[in-house]
């Protein structure tokens, strides 16, 4: 089963277990312009080398950990040393704070320099987030289609269409029962920035 392509703003995506809601203009076309530019030459990219399948390869995209510097991040064998927050993050993470009335400490960024860099299917459970996180994902760049289905199964898959300025919010149970990606694809020419800021927990 596979659902439709989803772009308009909703309150929440999931049809079980989770709490996921798409807000596609909660940046403007000028302010979102104004940080890709800024966030593409500020930000201290990287490109890590992370364990897949016993091996070791390059992930097919730059990252990079800003927040708390005394309170690291891993995943998938990758651990993270945060630097502090730029301006222009401190002003996003400001506006996020205000309209979901969370806290954030950190954010993992991600650049997808074209359609072939990509994140493959994974949940963010890691015990330093907590038990029912909240993700807030801004998309800064080229829209991609993002990917969500139940922890285990391969179906049904929800398909979004995260565009320019929007913002993702998954929060509740979505990290235990469902995991997400970004697949590559061929019909993507330009960059994409990914903020995801979360609260980490030391």
């Amino acid at each position: 089963m596979q659902y439709s392509l989803l772009t308009a703003e909703t309150s929440n995506l999931l049809p079980f277990q989770g709490e996921v809601s798409f807000h596609p203009n909660f940046y403007s076309n000028e302010d979102a312009i104004h940080y890709l530019k800024a966030l593409q030459y500020c930000i201290a990219w990287r490109q890590e080398p992370i364990r897949m399948f016993g091996k070791w390869m390059l992930q097919p995209r730059l990252t990079a950990l800003y927040g708390d510097p005394n309170v690291p991040y891993g995943y998938s064998g990758i651990e993270m040393e945060a630097l502090p927050f730029t301006k222009e993050l401190e002003q996003i993470k400001n506006r996020l704070q205000d309209f979901t009335k969370q806290e954030f400490t950190h954010v993992l960024c991600n650049y997808y320099r074209n359609g072939q860099d990509s994140m493959s299917w994974h949940r963010d459970n890691e015990a330093v987030l907590g038990n029912k996180p909240t993700i807030a994902s801004l998309t800064f760049g080229a829209s991609r289609v993002f990917q969500l289905r139940p922890y285990g199964k391969k179906e049904p898959k929800l398909s979004i269409e995260l565009s320019d300025g929007s913002l993702l919010l998954m929060g509740g149970e979505s990290q235990q029962y469902w995991e997400h990606q970004l697949p590559k694809t061929k019909k993507v020419l330009g960059p994409r920035i990914n903020l995801t800021f979360r609260k980490l927990i030391s």
